[in-house]
């Protein structure tokens, strides 16, 4: 289980590159909400061993520098209010600007960790230029080039000291996380649950901030059910609405053992919907999806097939995920998912022997070997799953730097088929025998 970095600043200084280069991948979600278009990014990333969530708060385009500058205030705000520690970024070359001035001031009251790093300096003549942003009163300050990597060591190096050290609980009740965008109805699908009205959303500043636990008890099967809708000030949050919900629902996957994801069925599995089930799968996460409000759209022959199927489309390699239609409102099949999310926990608990492994998967590998490369022929001999949290296995061969991923991904599938996973995360390592 990880901490949250949050990177934050004004717009063009490099934050995107620099998240980028953290998660070894290039990835963005983009939400268009009135004009105002935002580039969301949510990755895992992990640094001398410590794995850690990184948020990139991106940037804005809009009509005015004030109403500009207020959506900076706010969206750092949040991103204070969420990050264990935060990075703030500033371009060398612009040097220091109103708009840092007005982020470091915010940024001077927090009592967290915060990192000011100064970007795009990649000669001494900037690194001379750097000095500058001593002004802005944040202490002492790291140089560096997110688009090659020069200074980024240094920096994650006194990150990741700071980063509080969050231990697996044992022994305690299975968590079951709900997650989604507002509005998909996650706080009504628990209340459903539970039989009363516990979760409330307000206008008012200082409702409550923290997920909620409920112990439920039900099918012979006692876990937590944890909400993470109606936990935000709105007064405060406005059009941060889904920013906000994305960073609870990080918090809410990291200590959770299966992820709940609702969204809306006349909404569809957008944008930041598959972001937070990439969130998740990343986690290692079990995961059931629910397409509530199917009460709402107009049916056809074959609609939940096609619903279903471009759901699968979007999740593609990980594909094996139980998807349920429900609606809260009705109370159809919700009682349903929960069956199928405590089936979903004890798939990713599930250990299989090593001799039961290795008698059902030998003679499917003996059938079908994996290709020649290079000329070199790939023996594996043996196999076994690893004691871990989620499944993870390891299969011993002669040359396990020959086995390519559509190989690996075919081991997975086999795994699948003759274990039953559905639902959880799995991974697949070659070592030398």
């Amino acid at each position: 289980m990880g901490a949250i970095v949050a990177i934050v600043g004004r717009p063009n200084v490099g934050k995107s590159t620099f998240f980028n280069r953290l998660i070894q991948r290039r990835e963005a979600i983009v939400d268009a909400v009135s004009g105002v278009t935002r580039d969301r990014h949510y990755g895992k990333t992990d640094w001398n061993g410590r794995e850690f969530s990184v948020i990139d708060t991106g940037g804005y385009v809009v009509g005015s520098d004030d109403i500009f500058e207020k959506e900076i205030d706010k969206q750092v705000e949040l991103a204070i209010d969420e990050a264990d520690a935060i990075i703030f970024m500033v371009d060398v070359e612009s040097g220091v600007t109103g708009m840092d001035e007005d982020v470091a001031k915010l940024l001077r009251r927090v009592d967290k960790p915060v990192f000011l790093a100064i970007n795009k300096v990649d000669n001494g003549q900037r690194e001379a230029d750097a000095v500058e942003f001593y002004s802005l009163g944040l202490g002492e300050y790291y140089t560096l080039s997110s688009i090659n990597g020069g200074g980024t060591g240094e920096l994650l190096d006194a990150l990741v000291k700071v980063l509080p050290e969050i231990e697996e609980k044992v022994d305690e009740l299975p968590r079951f996380a709900v997650v989604g965008r507002p509005n998909a109805g996650k706080s009504s699908f628990i209340n459903a649950l539970i039989g009363e009205e516990r979760y409330i959303v307000t206008d008012i500043a200082g409702t409550t901030r923290d997920s909620i636990d409920t112990k439920y008890n039900r099918f012979g099967f006692e876990f937590n059910l944890v909400d993470t809708a109606g936990i935000r000030r709105k007064a405060k949050v406005k059009e941060d609405l889904e920013f906000y919900s994305v960073m609870r629902s990080v918090r809410a996957i990291e200590h959770a053992d299966v992820c709940i994801l609702l969204l809306d069925a006349t909404r569809g599995f957008d944008g930041q919907v598959q972001n937070i089930f990439w969130l998740a799968q990343r986690n290692h996460k079990g995961i059931v999806i629910l397409v509530n409000k199917w009460d709402l759209v107009e049916k056809e022959t074959n609609s939940v097939r096609d619903f279903e199927k471009k759901i699968r489309e979007a999740m593609e390699p990980f594909v094996d995920v139980p998807i349920l239609f429900i609606s809260v409102l009705n109370k159809q099949r919700i009682f349903k998912a929960i069956e199928t999310a405590v089936e979903v926990y004890k798939n990713r608990s599930k250990k299989i022997v090593t001799r039961k492994l290795n008698d059902i998967m030998l003679p499917i590998i003996q059938n079908h070997q994996p290709p020649a490369y290079k000329g070199k022929f790939v023996k594996i001999k043996f196999c076994t799953q690893l004691p871990t949290p989620y499944p993870q296995f390891a299969f011993f061969c002669n040359l396990p730097q020959y086995v390519r991923e559509p190989y690996k991904r075919f081991l997975e599938n086999q795994l699948r088929k003759q274990f039953d996973f559905t639902g959880v995360p799995m991974t697949v390592f070659m070592r030398k025998k």
